[in-house]
């Protein structure tokens, strides 16, 4: 058997750090001297300096956090986060604007993109202004449904076998106790799966214009708290979610039934806008195309796509989302096929959670980005879906035309390390 040489390597860097063995009691438990923080939940500017009071640290690194405008808005932040001690400014860029001709997602947007890795936005704005030169992405959401899957835990497959028989004799009563926990989330389907004696319910809910995680989680648990109380099989146990979801990660049910909104964008780019703004040919981009699919393939990838998470983290960020929904709205299929002498582009996204109200969109810069889109507030959520689904489409165009032209170390070498510190 063959050792390899990064482990023969870390093995020797690890003895190391152990000359004698009195030093293996840095890694030894040890509870002496340890001084809890007491968590705050309701913020204030009192609360924040209370913090930062027994933390011993310069004024300037206090301050780079605990801003003046962050202490005076302490209050608004009491619904979103626990032990507040300050903001983190991230620098926020705009790619756009780009034209989107869509269902829901109408006119040009400005498309505001909070990240730390520099050409980034620049890659975005040039797939937005390529598309935007092509007439503008059509976009259309073609499902909506966000899942929470709690599991019953009985005795044997005979009571797994009884729960669900009479839990699909009641479904009217189990949708009644759970929309009655909110105003707009509806459920609109229930399907039971069992694995011998545990039963997992698939709770699929349409949630308005929030992502509602939060707001399905309390639904369901009603809906477990009502079938528990009178259903005659009563389980060993049960949670409100049994993982099968896929909340906050990527899974093939995502993939195959959708979590969130479900959206698909498409361009069609001439091959005059292909040469003169991407510098590159339809031909070339297709033959990377080829490439980087048959990676996707061979390498087990979930989907077939360049770098969704790229776009989405930094919209997800800049508009106050979930950013941690990332992990599964990040799946999904990038096709480009030939159209004579043209380039059509398309990606279909089966689990963009994003909302234009709740969450974070309420606080200041976050209301602010969603105001710059023209999306803040009621009535933009489906709209909110259909601009990151199209963003994530000219990140694609940028990239796999970098790629096709070799222009991709280049671009990162000017944008990032040829800049002065």
């Amino acid at each position: 058997m063959v050792v390899p040489f990064h482990v023969i390597d870390m093995l020797r860097r690890v003895r190391g750090k152990f000359s004698s063995p009195d030093d293996a009691a840095r890694i030894a438990p040890n509870s002496e001297r340890f001084a809890p923080l007491r968590p705050v939940k309701s913020a204030s500017k009192t609360s924040v300096l209370r913090y930062w009071s027994k933390f011993a640290k310069p004024d300037a690194t206090r301050d780079a956090l605990a801003d003046p405008m962050t202490l005076d808005q302490a209050e608004l932040y009491t619904r979103n986060i626990e032990n507040l001690i300050g903001t983190v400014k991230v620098p926020v860029g705009v790619a756009g604007p780009l034209r989107i001709n869509g269902v829901n997602a109408s006119g040009d947007y400005c498309v505001p993109l909070a990240t730390t890795e520099a050409a980034l936005v620049a890659s975005y704005a040039r797939g937005a202004y390529a598309a935007s030169k092509a007439g503008g992405v059509s976009t259309a959401v073609l499902y909506e449904g966000v899942l929470r899957t709690p599991a019953f835990v009985f005795e044997g497959l005979y009571e797994a076998g009884q729960f669900v028989d009479w839990i699909v004799t009641h479904i009217d009563a189990l949708k009644a106790a759970a929309e009655a926990t909110t105003r707009h989330g509806k459920l609109v389907s229930l399907e039971p799966a069992i694995d011998n004696n545990i039963v997992f319910l698939l709770c699929r809910y349409t949630t308005g214009d929030a992502a509602g995680q939060n707001m399905v989680t309390i639904a369901t648990n009603a809906l477990c708290q009502h079938a528990v109380a009178h259903c005659p099989i009563q389980p060993l146990n049960w949670y409100v979610e049994g993982n099968f979801s896929g909340d906050k990660k990527a899974s093939a049910l995502g993939v195959l039934t959708g979590r969130g909104r479900k959206v698909s964008a498409s361009v069609t780019l001439p091959a005059e806008v292909v040469g003169k703004v991407l510098q590159t040919t339809p031909q070339a981009m297709l033959e990377y195309g080829r490439v980087a699919n048959l990676g996707s393939l061979l390498s087990g990838q979930l989907g077939a796509q360049a770098h969704y998470a790229n776009g989405l983290a930094a919209f997800y960020i800049a508009t106050g989302q979930d950013a941690a929904c990332v992990a599964e709205s990040a799946v999904g299929f990038t096709r480009m096929e030939p159209r004579g002498e043209d380039l059509f582009c398309s990606v279909t996204m089966p689990n963009i959670l994003v909302g234009s109200v709740g969450g974070g969109t309420g606080l200041p810069s976050q209301q602010a980005a969603l105001d710059l889109l023209g999306l803040s507030g009621s009535g933009n959520g489906a709209a909110l879906a259909e601009v990151a689904a199209a963003l994530c489409l000219c990140g694609e165009i940028s990239i796999v035309a970098a790629m096709a032209a070799g222009h991709f170390t280049r671009a990162h070498a000017n944008l990032a390390r040829g800049r002065p510190e």
